[in-house]
């Protein structure tokens, strides 16, 4: 607040009070920032798109089969894919109408690792048709003792 040192006599103080000038404008200020919109700035990039099924790869309309060998290499119908060419290749099985069978074969001495990423990548993809192949290879069918 303002105060004035000068002399008491009685006549009116001829200053002004700015004091409610000063609220009046800083409410004015906090109603102008809030209503700015928020400034959304949009860049556009040319993000790079996801790599294309590769020309030696076949799609079955009908089943195809992921095999995840013994020296961790992943196969696709025989072909030999990569796992970023997987995820575009199953992504193209999802275009197809009616789904085809995705059968999963890991084989005796594949990576649990590996094999758990491209389970991953089969449910991120929301396979729908899928199973396990080749698992008799690991069962006996014996009968037990009697």
């Amino acid at each position: 607040m303002a105060m004035s040192g000068g002399k008491d006599d009685g006549s009116p103080m001829m200053e002004m009070n700015t004091t409610p000038l000063i609220d009046v404008m800083l409410v004015l200020l906090i109603m102008f920032i809030i209503t700015i919109p928020v400034a959304t700035h949009a860049v556009n990039i040319d993000l790079p798109q996801p790599t294309t099924v590769p020309n030696n790869v076949t799609i079955d309309p009908i089943k195809n089969k992921l095999v995840l060998t013994a020296t961790n290499q992943i196969l696709w119908n025989g072909a030999s894919v990569s796992e970023g060419q997987l995820v575009s290749i199953i992504a193209s099985t999802k275009g197809i109408d009616p789904e085809p069978e995705l059968q999963f074969q890991p084989e005796e001495f594949a990576s649990y690792e590996i094999a758990n990423r491209l389970m991953k990548i089969i449910t991120d993809a929301k396979v729908t048709k899928f199973g396990f192949v080749g698992n008799e290879n690991f069962a006996t069918f014996e009968k037990g003792p009697a």
